[in-house]
């Protein structure tokens, strides 16, 4: 079976792992979900990640505070079927600016925040609160 959407198969696992109250999740490794993972940990919603080469696995490390997840909501936004583009001035607020908002830019996947001070627009791939 080929997978249409690698983006959108790893913010689900995510999200069935956290409601599974697993402590973390495995799936394969490529540029975009390491870029992914960086951001995720960055901003503290996950707690680390590990490349394991020798299996060719990307192995996300789940955090969780007082026995819930810490990721709230993992949305999927610009999709390979309908791609969502935002200038700097329309880069989305997300949840009264307690979430992040991942902004796919010509220097890297980034959080709105990021993008703003850095003044570039791009894709927007997922919100995550």
């Amino acid at each position: 079976m080929s997978m249409q959407d690698p983006i959108a198969d790893m913010l689900t696992r995510i999200r069935n792992a956290l409601s599974a109250r697993k402590k973390s999740v495995t799936m394969y490794p490529s540029k975009q979900k390491k870029a992914i993972c960086e951001l995720l940990l960055s901003e503290g919603y996950i707690r680390g990640y590990d490349v394991l080469d020798e299996e060719k696995k990307l192995s996300v490390n789940l955090k969780y505070y007082k026995g819930m997840p810490s990721i709230d909501t993992l949305k999927r936004v610009s999709k390979p079927s309908l791609r969502i583009y935002r200038n700097l001035k329309k880069l989305p607020y997300f949840y009264g600016r307690n979430g992040v908002a991942a902004i796919s830019t010509p220097q890297g996947l980034m959080s709105d925040r990021e993008a703003r001070s850095r003044r570039l627009g791009g894709e927007v791939v997922f919100y995550v609160s």
